[in-house]
């Protein structure tokens, strides 16, 4: 033990974990974790998606999302929609639907179903006074 191994131990054992583990350690994978990890993914995170994010993401919202809502959305709104709640709606509204309160419902009201009304209560009445007088 006290030999060869310890001059092992002293020696090659500990020169490879002082020397090639800790300059690994030290060198490769330190420099790797501070060069590629800082530099390509803190570039990545500070160019590409940075980039993305203010380019093409708020390019897209400012230009083709807003473009379309001040644009083809509102131009529906205030165009196609209006231009169908202030034309064809309201025309209808004024004209058939009108036409046909003023016309058909209270010509029906006033015709037909008071009509009707007065000739059933008129004969209801007339057959109860008639039943009565001559009980």
């Amino acid at each position: 033990m006290d030999g060869w191994m310890d001059g092992w131990m002293d020696g090659w054992m500990d020169r490879w974990m002082d020397g090639w583990m800790d300059g690994w350690m030290d060198g490769w994978m330190d420099g790797w974790m501070d060069g590629w990890m800082d530099g390509r993914m803190d570039g990545w995170m500070d160019g590409w998606m940075d980039g993305w994010m203010d380019g093409w993401m708020d390019g897209w919202m400012d230009g083709w999302m807003d473009g379309w809502m001040d644009g083809w959305m509102d131009g529906w709104m205030d165009g196609w929609m209006d231009g169908w709640m202030g034309g064809w709606m309201d025309g209808w509204m004024d004209g058939w639907m009108d036409g046909w309160m003023d016309g058909g419902m209270d010509g029906g009201m006033d015709g037909g179903i008071e009509g009707w009304m007065e000739g059933q209560t008129n004969e209801r009445m007339d057959a109860r006074m008639h039943t009565r007088t001559h009980e």
